[in-house]
């Protein structure tokens, strides 16, 4: 994997983790009920959208997503893959990080699962961008499989 490449996923799995991070703020405000930040002193109470559910998705995707694009970037020059291939790769990993953590949002800001298109604009919003992410991360990992065991047939006998 080129460097250029290998920064593009870092760059965005360090993202696409903030905003996972960033999920945790309004999951957490839920949980209590109220908006707390020790040690600024008081807090606000209120009723955030959403549920619990859909805040520990919308925290726990972009965590996870974010170290999947590093974890990928990490082992890239392993991987024995065309330009093209690798091209796919970086792409069908943003499509499938942004995808699942954008539709994390959209869920308990707006309403909806993403389970099935239609029941509304944002659960098919969220539907269409969690097959889009579902696409992105099969083909991303073929590609990963492809990669490395392209590597481990050129390795042969000298390892």
């Amino acid at each position: 994997m080129s460097d250029r490449s290998a920064s593009v996923l870092i760059a965005n799995g360090a993202l696409v983790f903030l905003a996972g991070m960033a999920a945790g703020f309004p999951f957490a405000f839920l949980l209590l009920g109220k908006i707390a930040l020790w040690p600024i002193p008081g807090a606000i109470d209120v009723m955030m959208p959403g549920d619990v559910r859909g805040w520990r998705m919308a925290h726990l995707e972009g965590v996870l997503n974010g170290l999947t694009l590093i974890g990928v970037a990490a082992v890239g020059s392993r991987l024995r893959l065309s330009d093209r291939a690798e091209r796919v790769l970086v792409w069908s990993l943003i499509v499938m990080a942004w995808g699942n953590e954008v539709a994390s949002w959209i869920g308990p800001l707006f309403g909806g699962r993403g389970l099935a298109f239609g029941g509304g604009v944002a659960n098919s919003l969220m539907y269409l961008l969690f097959v889009a992410a579902i696409v992105g991360v099969v083909v991303a990992m073929w590609l990963v499989a492809a990669g490395a065991l392209a590597a481990l047939r050129t390795s042969g006998a000298r390892d």
